[in-house]
């Protein structure tokens, strides 16, 4: 059976201990990151199967790594952590990908059941092929479909696309979307993503992508 690889990042050593034991307890192997900078790079450079993030972080903000992540197709499960509570900071959580949320203090038994519930959800999804509707694209391949029927997309549109049906339940600011499908070095002109995401609707259907007035896409 392979082992099950979880990176806790946390800067609190009370905390940090206290999961890391948990987890451990659990079967899983646990690699520690106490602070934000830290922890971006390890879940960007290496395979873990979900992450344990605090949001009160030095460095980086657990906030901002989780965005990071998402925004480079990064797409491991995250529970986050906050000794924070209120609406506010569970919505942006959840928002920026987060997809399980704990207030401190907790119980070790319930950070536990709830990674594998993440783990049995991630599990059950197959990343291979995304679904929306009648569309289908199967990334690793190169192939969009709809209906049934294959259809011609360049490689930045099946970037934009992948990433829109990776997040179905969100909505995509335009920035994030550039920042995705350009490299560091690239022009990330808004105009151009427009014309992009106007071929995706002309081959797709117009309604495969909407456009949220001053928020950004949203897929479907």
């Amino acid at each position: 059976m392979a082992t099950i690889r979880i990176l806790l990042i946390e800067d609190e050593a009370v905390y940090a201990d206290r999961i890391r034991e948990s987890l451990t307890e659990a079967g899983f192997e646990a690699d520690l990151a106490t602070d934000g900078n830290e922890g971006w790079m390890l879940g960007n450079t290496q395979t873990y199967d979900a992450a344990v993030l605090d949001l009160g972080l030095p460095r980086v903000s657990g906030l901002d790594v989780l965005q990071r992540w998402r925004h480079a197709g990064r797409t491991l499960p995250v529970l986050i952590l906050s000794a924070r509570s209120g609406w506010v900071e569970r919505v942006n959580g959840l928002n920026a990908g987060a997809d399980d949320y704990l207030e401190k203090p907790f119980k070790a038994q319930e950070l536990v059941a709830r990674i594998n519930s993440l783990l049995r959800r991630a599990s059950s999804k197959p990343d291979a092929v995304l679904r929306q509707r009648q569309i289908e694209v199967n990334a690793a391949a190169g192939l969009v479909s709809k209906g049934g029927q294959t259809v011609s997309v360049s490689p930045l549109e099946l970037r934009i696309l992948e990433f829109l049906m990776r997040r179905p339940d969100r909505i995509v600011s335009q920035p994030e979307l550039l920042e995705h499908i350009y490299s560091g070095s690239a022009s990330r002109d808004s105009n151009t993503l427009e014309v992009y995401i106007a071929r995706l609707r002309k081959k797709l259907g117009r309604d495969c992508i909407r456009t949220i007035r001053g928020m950004g896409y949203r897929i479907g």
